[in-house]
């Protein structure tokens, strides 16, 4: 008879789960609280030490995930496109796919430090050593394929450009969100982006298919389209 040894457990593994596990735990808090100071204080008016506090962590612990505090900050502005994954599977559902993302990003700066912060360090791009040009471009190209697809299904004017029109929508909406942070908070800001939708959409879409579309989005409840696992 031959005895099969029972498998054990490989210790060293686990540690290894275990030490991993941590690290993460530790990452997300420093994102979490770093996120924290950047909505309310910028790039320039973050400091690492507010960020160490917060987070609950040591300067060594920080410094294992991240070099500086730009580095922290490019991170955030990171996790807009890896919370986004849903995009590549609507992004061919044309002009309502463009109305509801704008309108879960307006409901997601409302709920989500993460996503506030990671808004307003885009914008104030002018303050890192390398602008983040890649995340304005990232949703023109976003918007663009959902308009390209909105043109070839009647659904946009033939004269009307994808490309510049994409370009408007994402420059109308940075806009729209700045005025209504700087005059409610944020508070208006998902009935200001379905304002900008409806004097928007008579000039782009054909007067026929008007009736399709929903300036205030076809998912009312769309945080699962955006917004990451913090909330504010």
């Amino acid at each position: 008879m031959t005895i099969t040894a029972s498998a054990k457990p490989n210790r060293s593994e686990g540690l290894l789960v275990a030490q991993q596990e941590r690290a993460e735990r530790t990452r997300t808090a420093i994102l979490d609280a770093a996120a924290q100071v950047f909505d309310e204080g910028g790039f320039f008016g973050a400091k690492l030490s507010e960020i160490l506090q917060r987070a609950g962590v040591t300067k060594g612990a920080l410094y294992f995930h991240f070099q500086s505090k730009e580095e922290i900050a490019q991170a955030i502005i990171g996790e807009q496109f890896g919370v986004w994954d849903p995009i590549s599977e609507i992004g061919t559902n044309g002009v309502q796919a463009v109305i509801d993302l704008t309108q879960a990003m307006a409901r997601s700066l409302q709920r989500d430090v993460r996503v506030r912060a990671s808004i307003r360090l885009v914008i104030e791009q002018g303050t890192f050593a390398s602008p983040a040009t890649g995340a304005y471009q990232g949703w023109i190209n976003v918007v663009e394929a959902c308009l390209v697809h909105a043109q070839d299904k009647g659904d946009l004017k033939t004269d009307v450009s994808p490309h510049d029109l994409a370009t408007y929508v994402i420059g109308s909406f940075t806009g729209v969100q700045v005025s209504s942070e700087v005059l409610t908070g944020r508070e208006d800001v998902v009935q200001r982006v379905t304002n900008m939708w409806r004097f928007l959409l008579p000039g782009v879409v054909p007067p026929r298919r008007l009736g399709k579309f929903d300036p205030a989005g076809s998912n009312q409840d769309d945080a699962a389209l955006v917004g990451l696992s913090t909330t504010s």
